[in-house]
């Protein structure tokens, strides 16, 4: 008896325009990437954005030795100005902007991973939200833009230029000093191509 009434009383559900929405997940893995990358990242793509990373880290190096007092071959007033701000609050400076340009270049990895998709849940307000793409792509597009001038002005002329200072490093501290910065010449092309691939894959669901 008890099953029969059970059977014929109906079980409440949730209306449908009551369920909570849900950013879609993005999908993770591929057969050409890693299975942390999100889905249809090539594997060249995935490589590219973890060399644009480690473009700044030379230089970011270079740049503490200098802020922590190491002789790095400056000379003349050059050098008095290190000596006059370095340790100090020079030290500060040269260590944040190094962390500024290492966290600018991670960035260019969210282009391969599901957050550069979809915001990661645990950031206030937006987090769960699916990303737009142009939201990424152009700030991208105008960050790399920014990077290739700099990098080929540097590269065809500019720091030859700065290098003929008298009071700039010479010898092997000046090969040093170039050999750390030389690697972020690539940056901007890097975050090109990531870029590129991140459209590709993005704009073409929509």
């Amino acid at each position: 008896m008890t099953n029969a009434v059970t059977a014929t009383v109906p079980v409440p559900t949730r209306p449908a325009s009551l369920s909570r929405p849900t950013a879609a997940k993005p999908a993770v893995g591929t057969a050409n990437g890693p299975r942390n990358t999100a889905s249809g990242v090539p594997r060249w793509a995935d490589l590219a954005a973890r060399a644009t990373v480690w473009t700044t880290v030379p230089s970011g190096l270079w740049r503490v030795a200098l802020g922590l007092g190491v002789p790095v071959g400056f000379s003349g007033e050059l050098a008095a100005t290190a000596d006059r701000y370095t340790p100090g609050w020079g030290t500060a400076y040269v260590v944040l902007l190094s962390v500024l340009a290492e966290a600018l270049a991670f960035l260019t990895v969210g282009l391969v991973r599901p957050w550069g998709e979809v915001v990661p849940r645990w950031i206030p307000l937006i987090g769960g939200r699916t990303v737009h793409p142009l939201a990424a792509i152009v700030p991208a597009t105008l960050g790399s833009a920014a990077l290739i001038w700099v990098g080929m002005s540097s590269l065809f002329g500019g720091w030859a230029a700065a290098m003929n200072n008298p009071e700039a490093p010479h010898g092997a501290a000046g090969l040093i000093m170039t050999l750390c910065y030389l690697p972020l010449v690539a940056w901007g092309p890097l975050v090109a191509v990531v870029t590129i691939a991140y459209a590709r894959r993005t704009l073409g669901r929509r």
